[in-house]
């Protein structure tokens, strides 16, 4: 949940300016050139994981990560879990090396003060516990306990995988930015499924292959469920954006308001408690947190964290095969359209979608017959995509453990925990 500058402008904003400006900033046009990632770690003790690591020692570990020469960039959730965000890639291959790189580095130092790096949707040892003091997550922890204190779950105990990708075109096509949409939220169900890695919260199982996502679908419906899906996208997050609620008042001065039903819209109309502006705007987007994010570029937030140390590359490949490869974007969007009948009408991720990927994984048959053909695709794909021999392998094996077989990462702790008892 990256923060934004503020820009140097106390100017009001007006409504009509504001809908021009969300529409004008978060979907920028053109083929798909580049991509990224953002990587979310928790931070855990090599010798025993259960162990929770004190807050000094946590400090002590990240002051020593910032003196590394990194080219991604290193930042904290507020439970202080590690995230690294890339830089924008032009290559599957160029994102993933240069990100391997860094977490290669980010390993070994952290091995110096004891400390480990761990794939999970949801810390599975221990409760959330927010580690940053900053006026941004005390206001959002204000926010959320009013009427979903699980959303202290989210902020301090969950992990993901986000993959950033060019929006698209403005033409229709395989590549179109309408299509892309639609894509994004049909075929996100199925990257729930096949990467569901969170079954077990605070040593408890939950129920659900992805915990995390359950989290996610459960609080705030203004903020965290997607626009409408049968809109022009531009439009749909436009709208969505200025009625959606506001969640704090940035203040230089002291702590920051948290309004209660103030949408951005109705704050415009009533200036109060001071009028808003274009930097209020662009920082009110960064606090919306739908399965698929408009940021210029389309972030897709809805994968858990992945187990292992280069697990991450293959929800990274699969997703961008599929999105940028002409032949399998077709092949998937074929593929994902029959699931809108079981969606519905309501909005991702609160749809029975949606709840059945997060609920059963790759247990429910719907959605294994489409992973199946989508990941195939996504193989076909890599190799035309310049993808590394060393990815093309990482997601042949990932297709032949988990998708073929109808599981998912969870069911490998699942596994454990039968066998062998608690996960440590």
């Amino acid at each position: 949940m990256p923060g934004s500058q503020r820009t140097e402008t106390t100017e009001p904003i007006s409504e009509t300016a504001a809908e021009a400006h969300v529409h004008g900033v978060c979907f920028k046009t053109g083929p798909p050139r580049l991509l990224g990632v953002e990587l979310e770690w928790f931070v855990h003790d090599l010798e025993d994981p259960a162990r929770p690591v004190d807050e000094g020692r946590h400090t002590a570990a990240v002051e020593a990560l910032r003196n590394l020469s990194l080219g991604s960039l290193l930042t904290l959730e507020p439970g202080g879990q590690l995230e690294l965000s890339s830089l924008p890639a032009s290559s599957i291959s160029q994102c993933v090396e240069s990100l391997t790189a860094d977490l290669d580095a980010v390993r070994q130092r952290l091995r110096e003060h004891g400390l480990g790096l761990a794939g999970h949707g949801i810390d599975p040892w221990h409760s959330p516990r927010r580690l940053l003091d900053l006026p941004r997550y005390a206001a959002m922890e204000r926010y959320y306990d009013r009427d979903w204190p699980i959303g202290r779950v989210m902020m301090s105990s969950s992990a993901s995988v986000q993959v950033c990708l060019d929006a698209g075109t403005e033409e229709p096509g395989p590549f179109g930015q309408q299509r892309r949409w639609l894509l994004a939220h049909l075929l996100g169900a199925v990257l729930v499924a096949a990467f569901a890695n969170s079954p077990l919260q605070d040593g408890r199982l939950t129920g659900w292959k992805s915990t995390r996502q359950a989290v996610w679908a459960s609080m705030d419906p203004g903020r965290n469920l997607a626009p409408a899906a049968d809109r022009d996208p531009r439009a749909a997050w436009a709208a969505y954006a200025m009625e959606a609620p506001v969640l704090c008042i940035r203040d230089d001065t002291g702590p920051w308001a948290v309004p209660e039903a103030l949408s951005f819209r109705e704050w415009i109309r009533t200036g109060a408690p001071r009028p808003p502006t274009t930097a209020d705007l662009d920082y009110h987007l960064t606090t919306l947190f739908p399965p698929v994010r408009p940021h210029g570029h389309l972030e897709l937030r809805m994968m858990d964290a992945q187990p292992g140390p280069d697990g991450w590359t293959v929800p990274l490949a699969v997703t961008a095969a599929l999105f940028d490869d002409a032949n399998a974007s077709e092949t998937a969007y074929r593929a994902v359209k029959p699931l809108a009948e079981t969606a519905g009408p309501s909005p991702a991720p609160c749809n029975p979608l949606w709840r059945g990927a997060a609920r059963h994984g790759l247990d429910d048959p719907e959605l294994r017959a489409t992973a199946v053909t989508c990941f195939t695709a996504a193989q076909e794909a890599l190799p035309r995509l310049g993808a590394s021999t060393a990815v093309q392998a990482a997601v042949a094996d990932f297709t032949e453990r988990y998708v073929l077989r109808g599981r998912c990462p969870a069911d490998d702790m699942l596994d454990h925990l039968s066998w062998k008892g608690p996960l440590v």
